[in-house]
């Protein structure tokens, strides 16, 4: 009996030991250290659902092994394989693919091969703008191959335009000339047709600033969709409301530019509202674009307050638009905000890490900012970059209707990734030129791992790049002046596709060029002498108002705006009026 009684306890004891129950706990990271959300985790004696890795990067998994085998698997990384014990905390860490860790990398807006060595920039007190470092003249023999990229961004106009209205001067580095010329969209195609390749258009002219050299143009337009046939978009708005948007020219401004992009919509399409201030909530999960009242009501609720939890809300949003994700559909998240990140992820490096891991998913990038005095440029061009996207600057309300209803699908639908130009100037014919425009962050230059960075594409787009350029032969008439291809992938496709053009050398005098490169020298200088340029010096507001005022299209209202611009910021520049201020006071009052 006593025997029988001793055999039931080791059975039973035997039996408790095989339940004993560990709990593995850990954390993922990548090799550059940043935590990674969102890894699916898998135990050797697991055959369901995966474990997933926290927003910090930890997990917590239980296991009835004292040793375990730990499978990690995350799209964009190598897949994991370790044998663990379960009683200790394990710090893992996940090695990239290479297509993620070039991602990392600072790019740049232009490039030249072998160029190296340049020096920086400057900012405003309030708000923050990447340090810029202006492209200089390059010698064409051996450094004729040069690059810039595409894109569709323009924000650095309406936000020079918000600060000539408010009678201020212009930070050097909010003035970005590449984007100031992509406002205004000189047409190169004026059809409506659809169109599967880019097109490119070049022109030689006369420099009015140094009679010497003379002005290369190059205009490409992008392909443009069947808008019949257009594809349904899975759209998640990501909206700061925040305390510091509690002023009109932010959350309000918002709320109409958001109601008007509503109206546009189809009932294929579908929209999520995230909001983040104090918490993060999602207002509004896969509605479809029919239900408007539904949609504009939800946006109408929101309050501004709190703080700005800008990383937790943009993981939320990507991470809903991975739920309502439409196959071959154009998926994307909008985020709006005076780019004001106080909690979280703060640093610029902390947000481009979180951005970069959601680049490779599919889903597109809008960035829409609004504010002033803490509007941070920096952050939000760094994110419209990093997460495959566009960036606006919306001052005003015509600007909204502009950018999300006139140019929707430019702003929207992307019809090429990683777009970027490479020229290879004839030496025989150019002794040096220099890109106006396109310049690059000085950590970008610092670091030696930098590569040219391609732009996303939307439909239709058109972009003009300017280059100053000094001729080995000034009476020469005609000749090849190089070679240009445009390089792209495909929306649907991680491989590149190149066209190439030859370009023609026939300059001629700009007075007689076709209106929009006259516009666009116009632009050109003035842009110029914002930045306080070294290549200003024989630029006047006079100068550039005479010229934008002759060559504008006055049927074109944002062109005719800018001719008031120009007379605007001369008011607040003009060296005279302030010499004149100053001696009338010199001279204290007449008796």
């Amino acid at each position: 009996m006593m025997k029988t009684a001793f055999l039931a306890c080791c059975l039973l004891l035997l039996a408790n030991l095989g339940s004993t129950q560990y709990y593995l706990r850990g954390e993922v990271r990548n090799e550059r250290g940043a935590m990674l959300e969102g890894v699916r985790i898998y135990l050797g004696n697991k055959s369901g659902a995966p474990y997933y890795s926290g927003n910090t990067g930890a997990f917590g998994i239980p296991s009835n092994k004292m040793m375990d085998t730990l499978f990690l698997q995350m799209d964009g990384y190598e897949s994991f394989q370790q044998l663990v014990d379960t009683r200790k905390i394990q710090t893992l860490t996940l090695k990239m693919l290479a297509a993620t860790a070039n991602l990392y990398k600072h790019k740049l807006n232009s490039f030249t091969k072998n160029l190296n060595n340049y020096s920086g920039n400057s900012g405003l007190a309030g708000e923050s703008y990447s340090s810029q470092v202006e492209n200089e003249f390059v010698d064409a023999h051996p450094y004729h191959q040069t690059g810039f990229a595409l894109n569709i961004d323009h924000a650095s106009y309406s936000n020079i335009r918000r600060f000539i209205h408010n009678q201020m001067p212009v930070p050097v580095d909010a003035v970005r000339i590449e984007e100031m010329l992509n406002y205004f969209n000189f047409p190169l195609d004026t059809g409506s047709a659809a169109r599967d390749s880019f097109l490119c258009k070049t022109r030689v002219t006369s420099c009015p600033w140094n009679e010497k050299n003379k002005l290369f143009f190059v205009q490409v337009a992008a392909p443009r969709l069947n808008l019949d046939s257009i594809k349904a978009s899975n759209l998640v708005f990501l909206i700061d409301i925040s305390g510091s948007m509690d002023k009109a020219n932010r959350l309000p401004l918002l709320q109409q530019a958001f109601k008007l992009l509503v109206e546009n919509l189809r009932a294929q399409d579908t929209v999520s509202i995230v909001t983040y201030g104090g918490n993060v909530s999602i207002r509004l999960n896969g509605v479809s674009g029919a239900e408007k009242k539904r949609i504009q009501d939800a946006i109408d609720s929101l309050d501004a307050g709190g703080d700005t939890p800008g990383g937790d809300g943009i993981r939320t949003a990507y991470a809903l638009a991975k739920r309502t994700f439409i196959p071959e559909g154009n998926n994307r998240v909008i985020l709006a905000t005076d780019g004001d990140f106080n909690v979280g992820e703060a640093t610029e490096k902390a947000m481009e890490d979180l951005i970069s891991q959601y680049r490779q998913t599919g889903i597109y990038l809008t960035c829409l900012g609004v504010g002033m005095g803490n509007y941070k440029d920096s952050k939000l061009e760094l994110l419209a970059k990093k997460g495959n996207g566009n960036f606006a600057y919306l001052d005003h309300l015509q600007e909204a209707q502009k950018t999300l209803v006139t140019e929707l699908t430019q702003t929207l639908y992307a019809v090429a990734n990683d777009a970027f130009v490479d020229i290879d100037f004839n030496p025989e014919i150019i002794k040096s030129y220099r890109l106006i425009g396109f310049d690059n962050k000085k950590n970008a230059l610092e670091d030696s791992t930098t590569q040219l960075q391609g732009g996303e594409e939307g439909s239709g787009h058109n972009l003009m790049a300017v280059f100053e350029i000094e001729p080995k032969d000034s009476s020469l008439t005609k000749g090849n002046l190089g070679t240009l291809n445009i390089n792209f992938k495909k929306t649907d496709s991680l491989e590149f596709q190149q066209q190439y053009y030859e370009i023609p050398y026939a300059p001629f005098a700009l007075q007689a060029a076709e209106q929009e490169y006259r516009f666009a020298t116009a632009v050109c200088m003035f842009g110029t002498l914002l930045k306080q340029s070294a290549y200003a010096k024989k630029i006047s507001f006079d100068q550039i108002w005479s010229l934008a005022s002759l060559s504008y299209k006055s049927d074109d209202r944002y062109q005719k705006e800018f001719v008031s611009l120009v007379d605007a910021a001369k008011q607040i520049y003009s060296p005279e009026k302030r010499k004149r201020k100053r001696k009338t006071q010199d001279q204290g009052p007449a008796f």
